[in-house]
């Protein structure tokens, strides 16, 4: 089958990265690629994996009549049997385009959950608004990364009779355990063997709500409790002045660590004794996921699906809540000084993952899905 994949970008992002994944991974089928945008992270690692990757080169922000032009283009030089689209503007154009070079297979993605003005750009929520108007004529199906998207999409006005919930699957022999991973990231940051190790891989985001997870470990600082914080992504760097204000008027400059982006995340979540995710909105969070994956416990605000994925293994807070943030993240250092039962956590995490969240059962429901809108 020829699976033709139109996503606004390449960039690195949650959906970005599972497209990635599927795509290397899924040997049955033939997969091409169309960013509405450049090439960005993903295009070079996929391209080198053999598949065909296509650029429609509109400015972020802008469609532009010769990007509209390519991708019309694209979708027809691909022939694709099915054109599986990621998030709201790739969905619309991709299935405007796509059914007017003459494809009826069409499966949208979402990957979001919540469209909050001040959060999400102005054209965002129109293009979901607008999604949701046509979206019992215009795809086939719906693929929703997350039980809680899909229920948040139904009262947008999304065709519920064409969702199909297909969680997000992880390479598990890429993100695993790595025992020699703390001595090189606590050498590389000098971070004394004394200290608890807490991190949080995400980009500098409204919807990350760094400051949250800053005032939590304020609270930690002031108990008196010995730790560093990791934060890696985009804009965790000190160029980022609204970032550094948060740090500083909570005077954890020696307590937090900015590390950038970094593309040793499997060494990074291994380093780490707990992740944190301290996030306002997630859909399907690949963080703890990720982080679980490697044997590492989470704290996580309850969004999206992040209960589900974390289940009895770690902690779930609600969300802009500081003060419940700083004391699950208190219990689980707490928990770390018994060794016993923290390997036991430890390993729980890994066993979740693996059980509930294989790349291979998510690439069997895509494979699914698609053969069915053939039918």
């Amino acid at each position: 089958m020829r699976v033709l994949h139109v996503i606004t970008s390449l960039d690195s992002g949650g959906a970005e990265g599972v497209l990635a994944r599927l795509c290397r991974a899924d040997h049955s089928n033939a997969h091409h690629v169309i960013s509405l945008m450049d090439e960005g992270v993903y295009g070079l690692p996929l391209r080198r994996a053999g598949v065909q990757v296509y650029c429609a080169g509109m400015p972020r922000g802008k469609v532009t009549v010769k990007g509209l032009f390519r991708l019309w283009l694209f979708i027809r030089e691909a022939r694709p049997d099915v054109i599986q689209t990621w998030m709201y503007h790739a969905d619309f154009l991709g299935g405007l385009l796509g059914r007017l070079a003459g494809v009826r297979s069409i499966v949208w993605g979402i990957r979001n959950t919540d469209l909050e003005p001040g959060k999400s750009s102005r054209s965002t929520i129109l293009v979901a608004k607008l999604c949701a108007r046509i979206s019992s004529w215009l795809p086939a199906r719906i693929a929703v990364c997350a039980e809680k998207a899909a229920e948040v999409h139904a009262r947008l006005g999304y065709c519920t009779g064409k969702m199909t919930v297909i969680p997000n699957g992880y390479d598990l022999a890429r993100f695993k355990p790595l025992p020699s991973s703390a001595e090189v990231i606590r050498h590389e940051f000098q971070i004394p063997a004394s200290d608890v190790l807490i991190g949080m891989v995400a980009r500098f985001d409204p919807y990350k709500d760094h400051g949250n997870l800053i005032s939590a470990l304020e609270q930690l600082d002031e108990r008196g409790v010995e730790f560093r914080c990791l934060l890696v992504g985009e804009g965790m760097d000190s160029g980022n002045s609204k970032l550094m204000k948060f740090i500083e008027d909570a005077g954890l400059e020696k307590r937090i660590i900015l590390a950038g982006r970094r593309a040793d995340i499997p060494v990074v979540m291994s380093a780490l004794d707990l992740h944190v995710l301290s996030s306002l909105s997630e859909a399907f969070p690949n963080v703890i996921a990720e982080a679980m994956a490697c044997g590492t416990p989470c704290v996580s605000t309850d969004v999206g699906d992040a209960s589900l994925i974390v289940g009895d293994t770690g902690w779930i807070v609600p969300p802009g809540n500081s003060d419940k943030l700083a004391a699950a993240v208190q219990k689980a250092i707490n928990e770390i000084l018994d060794a016993d039962e923290w390997g036991s956590r430890k390993a729980a995490a890994r066993t979740r993952i693996e059980n509930r969240f294989s790349l291979k059962g998510m690439i069997t429901s895509f494979d699914s899905l698609w053969q069915a809108v053939l039918r």
